[in-house]
């Protein structure tokens, strides 16, 4: 049986850092706006400042997208509250986010080794086990947070376990790898370096093992609608309001959770 996390009626949708066509990407405004198309799973990616507070940030470094330089770790949540994204927004918080939003739940990135034991305190503070889904590229730091919380928290699966339960699937194996990994879901490319990832075959093997795949990153609506009749779990869009659209096409939204 899914956790809570995932235990919603038909596939997921979820928003990329948000919905901004403005760049404000992982901001309050940006998620507030996907909130207001519907949505109530909001993917975004978090960073740890020097003195030890998640950040809501994908970049190692600032300068991509705000007025500030250097890396986000080597700055202080003080030094910090002065930068602003697209000269227009701060940097928010994650126990910002987890208090602001009660009702939404949030597919968590976790971008550096540094935010390993800050964020487990944070979701043991806010005690939002069952809102968040911890993920990250790197299985080691994805296991490392969830070795060390208190209670049972979702977690999607990082790019060397995913390769493997790729690998495994068709011999049956791939409920086995997961549960051996601590994995709920996976969260994939459609394609990665040219080869082809989400296939039919893979899809169905993975819901019969009881495996939700969920895809990123997907902004065209055709290629929605082919990704939801293979029968994925869930679709992560940078184009909210195009995704909004097509989860509304199909049944009730905003989805219940």
């Amino acid at each position: 049986m899914p956790g809570p996390y995932l235990a919603t009626e038909g596939p997921i949708a979820f928003s990329h850092r948000g919905f901004s066509p403005e760049g404000l990407e992982n901001t309050l405004p940006a998620l507030e706006a996907a909130i207001g198309l519907g949505f109530r799973y909001l993917e975004i990616d978090v960073r740890t400042t020097r003195d030890g507070v998640v950040m809501v940030f994908h970049d190692e470094r600032l300068e991509r997208v705000t007025n500030g330089t250097g890396r986000l770790a080597d700055h202080s949540l003080a030094e910090l509250s002065a930068v602003r994204v697209r000269g227009n927004e701060r940097i928010p918080t994650l126990a910002e986010v987890l208090q602001r939003w009660p009702d939404v739940r949030l597919n968590i990135d976790v971008k550096d080794d540094a935010s390993v034991r800050p964020i487990v305190e944070v979701i043991e503070q806010s005690g939002a086990h069952d809102r968040v889904l911890v993920a990250s590229f790197s299985d080691r730091r994805r296991l490392r947070v969830l070795r060390q919380l208190s209670r049972p928290t979702a977690s999607s699966a990082g790019m060397a376990v995913s390769a493997i339960v790729k690998a495994a699937s068709p011999l049956g194996l791939a409920r086995w790898v997961a549960r051996l990994a601590r994995v709920d879901c996976l969260q994939v490319p459609r394609h990665f370096r040219g080869f082809p990832v989400v296939t039919r075959g893979f899809v169905r093997r993975c819901n019969a093992a009881g495996i939700p795949v969920h895809v990123w990153t997907v902004n065209e609506r055709p290629v929605m609608e082919e990704l939801l009749a293979e029968g994925v779990g869930g679709l992560v869009s940078d184009r909210a309001d195009v995704l909004a659209r097509v989860m509304r096409d199909r049944g009730p939204w905003p989805q219940i959770i």
